[in-house]
């Protein structure tokens, strides 16, 4: 998928992807695409109640050897 920015979020644990994804989000135009990496295995639910809020639109999801991408486009 075609994304405008990147966010390495590896490492970090539950808020802290999810307040550096809102910070990117807020730096970004109108409909553009944000991928964010994260390890933390509690950020799925994380981020699907986070667009949920934000209006942003979690486009997908994926788990791929204990690391989970996701990518969000800004309302």
């Amino acid at each position: 998928m075609e994304f405008q920015r990147d966010l390495d979020a590896r490492g970090l644990n539950c808020p802290l992807p999810i307040l550096k994804a809102k910070k990117a989000l807020a730096e970004m135009e109108t409909g553009e695409v944000l991928r964010i990496v994260a390890t933390d295995s509690g950020s799925v639910r994380d981020f699907q109640a986070f667009a949920k809020q934000t209006g942003n639109a979690l486009l997908a999801h994926s788990q791929q050897n204990g690391e989970y991408t996701f990518f969000m486009r800004r309302k």
